[in-house]
């Protein structure tokens, strides 16, 4: 059998089957530990199942790895994978770190990780694919290339020195805000850090929106104010209000400070709010336009990519002005029933009149019965004066009925797939 070669940053999101080719999850990962005068040994894969959990998949019970796939046994034991001492992951920690060719030619970072099987089956660590520093003063170049193997190379870092993050943070620019999230939670807290403060502030919003609200406060409290006021800034008003909320007065009071003005203005009107109440639950961003609006003005502004699917499912309709609080509201558009009229058509002309908007006093437990009766997406929220303050979406209302520590439950009461789950690995 020849030496197979396989770089993990390619095996890195591939799919995982069991023998009968059913899907049981996909690579998050590659263990290794660390040997005397060898190169470091594989010892098995991070595989993210169904319900995201990351679980340990030993080397052994890997058959094959191809391309774009990767063949088990089919036994997984399906425990949360918690690294061990001496256990190195080579996303998270190889990748990005310093090294110095021994050959004396300089320094490179790690920038991927090939892992080679020998005749024996047994896998290591085997080319790296190292980047060096770059030549040119323009910020667009990047430095040279080359390969080596882990014989030609030695670390050398300076106490306190961080390990560049940049490459990790690539690796996830494709990763949904919900599997952002989870995989920075599975990172160690040093690594965990390096990695929030590269990140840009859009995709950190993100991923703090899917997290408990105590990873939240504690990564935030790490970024330092002025970080963190631009995260909140970037942030959905209703989920930095949720998690402002949740911080002394006085530590929400100095972050607002620091936000920008119409953003804090935003979360401020949130917090006058009960977190059970129509109030509390909305976003005061919904799409407003006026009676007469076209259908095509209507169709191009819930395009923009930015909008959340559930605003963009409808405009609200209301009288001067058109941002929060609004004049009287008149009614809701869908986006269904603008598909039904020409783009000329006026907004006014088409609207649903039948759905009565709730009041911001209103419990969470009565807009969650309004949604489900209707079977709708969002629903409009009015002060006494009947205008428009915002609008409360099923995901919304769903994050406030699930148990507070949803996002990091395991589903240990649910069959996660169809794996089979045993002891110690």
């Amino acid at each position: 059998m020849s030496t197979q070669r396989v770089f993990v940053a390619r095996l890195t999101g591939c799919a995982v089957f069991d023998p009968a080719g059913d899907r049981l999850g996909k690579v998050r990962d590659v263990v290794v530990v660390f040997r005397r005068d060898d190169p470091p040994r594989v010892i098995g894969l991070v595989v993210e199942i169904p319900g995201r959990r990351h679980v340990f998949v030993s080397i052994g019970r890997v058959t094959s790895i191809a391309t774009g796939q990767v063949i088990t046994t089919g036994l997984i034991n399906v425990r949360r994978f918690q690294q061990r001492g001496g256990e190195v992951r080579v996303m998270v920690e190889l990748v990005g770190r310093k090294v110095y060719l021994k050959d004396g030619s300089g320094q490179a970072v790690i920038e991927d990780v090939a892992i080679e099987r020998n005749r024996l089956g047994q896998w290591s660590v085997g080319q790296l694919f190292l980047r060096r520093p770059r030549t040119s003063a323009s910020p667009f170049a990047k430095g040279p290339t080359t390969f080596a193997t882990w014989s030609e190379v030695r670390e050398q870092q300076s106490p306190g020195e961080a390990q560049s993050a940049e490459q990790l943070v690539a690796t996830y620019s494709e990763l949904k805000p919900a599997d952002l999230a989870n995989t920075l939670l599975d990172l160690p807290e040093e690594r965990l850090l390096e990695v929030a403060e590269e990140l840009p502030d859009d995709r950190l919003a993100d991923a703090l929106e899917e997290m408990p609200e105590g990873e939240q406060m504690h990564i935030l409290d790490r970024l330092g104010d002025e970080r963190a006021a631009d995260i909140l800034d970037a942030m959905e008003p209703d989920d930095a209000a949720d998690l402002l909320g949740q911080l002394p007065e006085r530590r929400a009071e100095q972050l607002l400070g620091l936000m920008e003005p119409e953003e804090a203005e935003d979360v401020r009107a949130l917090l006058e709010y009960g977190p059970d109440t129509a109030g509390g639950l909305m976003t005061p961003e919904p799409i407003v336009l006026s009676a007469d609006a076209t259908v095509a003005e209507a169709l191009a502004t819930i395009r923009r990519h930015e909008l959340h699917p559930a605003l963009a499912a409808a405009v609200f309709v209301t009288l001067p002005p058109y941002e929060t609080p609004t004049g009287r509201l008149l009614g809701v558009v869908h986006f269904q029933r603008m598909l039904r009229y020409p783009p000329h058509e006026r907004l006014g002309a088409i609207i649903d009149d039948t759905l009565d908007p709730v009041l911001s006093t209103a419990s969470a437990a009565e807009v969650a019965r309004l949604l489900a009766s209707y079977n709708l997406v969002s629903v409009p929220v009015v002060d006494q004066a009947h205008r428009l303050v915002g609008a409360v979406s099923v995901d919304d209302v769903l994050d406030y009925l699930l148990p507070d520590d949803w996002r990091s439950h395991d589903g240990d009461d649910e069959p996660a797939a169809p794996l089979v789950s045993g002891g110690a690995r």
